[in-house]
This record gives C-alpha cells, structure tokens and sequence, in this order.
C-alpha cells in the first residue's frame, strides 16, 4: 500500500483561496477553497457547546466564580456567541485570522463579563463553597494592625 499523493497549490493561489472538490467527475482540478472567515454553522455550534461547558461544569472559572444551570449557562452562550459573531462580521475588511481573533477575544470578555457579574450575587458564593463572611474575615485580618502599649 502506498501513501496517498498530495498536490500542493502553486504559490500564485490567492492566501486563503483553495476550492472545495466538485462532484463533477469530468472536472480534474484539485484546487480547494479554505475560508477562516465567515464560520459555519457547525463551528459556531462547537463553540456555543463549549462555552455551555466551560460555564456549567467545574473549571478553573468555576472555582473563582462559580457554576452557571445547564439552562442558564446555555441561554448565556447563545448570547456571548452571537454577539462575537456581530462584533467580526462588522469587522469584515480585517484579513481571516484577524476577525477570527476579535471573535475569540469578544467571546473571551463577555464570558468572564457575565460570571463576574453572577458572582457578585449572594448564591454564587455558595456555588463556590465560600460564605461572604469567610471572605470578608480575611480581608480585615490583613488590614489589622496593633500598637504597642504605652507608658507601662
């Protein structure tokens, strides 16, 4: 058994120009188009899983700002993404990877956006396992200072 041939593109091929195969049996051509930009369905739908996942179950995230519900957290993601997605799309004349950054970087700020917020809510300390008063407590312990006795 030998190892499939790859063809690669000549130089001259625009960056991201490389067109998918035709179900043309008479067409020879082995050029195929990759686009970053804009995302499939299919992609967006991993992402929104993905961050349905990062806000839901227990991650780094969720040890400092706690879990969000399955429904919450899947209500939350659909917003983030669709709003990264506006925020790219408007960002069109940018080059693929550029927008694709942008996209991530939205998605990044509005996630720790949304569970900052939540977490200045009373049940989000319990989600973390950590009572305000603990939280508090430690935070005056430092600031505590005593003077030494005078005059004895």
């Amino acid at each position: 058994m030998s190892d499939p041939e790859v063809t690669l593109a000549p130089s001259s091929v625009a960056e991201s120009s490389i067109e998918p195969p035709h179900n043309n049996q008479n067409h020879q051509s082995t050029t195929t188009t990759f686009t970053i930009w804009p995302l499939s369905q299919r992609t967006r739908d991993a992402v929104i899983n993905r961050l349905i996942e990062t806000l839901s179950t227990p991650s780094i995230l969720s040890k400092r700002y706690g879990t969000l519900s399955s429904e919450e957290s899947s209500t939350v993601a659909v917003q983030i993404e669709d709003e990264a997605f506006a925020a790219a799309s408007a960002a069109s004349e940018e080059d693929g990877i550029e927008i694709l950054q942008l996209y991530s970087n939205v998605i990044s700020k509005r996630m720790l956006e949304t569970v900052k917020a939540r977490s200045t809510t009373p049940f989000a300390a319990v989600d973390n396992d950590i009572s305000a008063s603990d939280d508090t407590h430690s935070s005056s312990e430092e600031s505590v200072t005593i003077a030494p006795e005078s005059g004895a």
